[in-house]
């Protein structure tokens, strides 16, 4: 859901398809990947009428601690792009920090939101280091443990074996 570009009569429509997508995910046994762009209210209220499927991620997450909250009490994984290392997003590295190891993700969001110091750049996944080295140092975790738990959050979130 993305409400940046669409103006209010794009809402409705965007709502019934991703409650379909919901729907779909829950009926096929399908992780299912949320963007979210200025919508978090409409996508919990979507997630709470549909119920949320048993495996689902908050794609890029951009949203505050308490949104980080509503998520995690509905089982997310929530996902962090380069953003977390931008100076302005300090509600977003307290969202961050609440996030049980078990649960967070990273993702490079190409070929936007590049990590700083490389803001202004085309992003790729080979700057995925960056964005993680900055999450461990906001969290306090050790690099090797934040990596060995994004492996298997990943293994978890999306099934399969690399």
């Amino acid at each position: 859901m993305d409400a940046f570009r669409t103006g209010e009569e794009g809402r409705a429509v965007q709502v019934e398809s991703f409650a379909r997508h919901v729907d779909i995910a829950k009926r096929l046994g399908k992780t299912l990947v949320i963007h979210d762009r200025d919508t978090h209210d409409e996508v919990l209220e979507v997630l709470d009428a549909e119920g949320a499927p048993e495996r689902w991620v908050m794609h890029c997450f951009s949203g505050d601690a308490d949104f980080a909250r509503a998520c995690l009490d509905r089982g997310a994984y929530l996902s962090f792009a380069g953003t977390v290392t931008f100076k302005n997003a300090a509600p977003l590295r307290e969202a961050l920090r609440l996030v049980p190891l078990d649960r967070v993700l990273v993702e490079t969001d190409a070929p936007y939101l590049t990590p700083s110091p490389y803001r202004g750049r085309t992003n790729a996944s080979y700057l995925v280091p960056v964005t993680v080295r900055a999450m461990a140092a906001e969290r306090g975790d050790d690099l090797t443990a934040l990596c060995a738990a994004i492996e298997a959050n990943t293994e978890r979130a999306f099934g399969g074996t690399w």
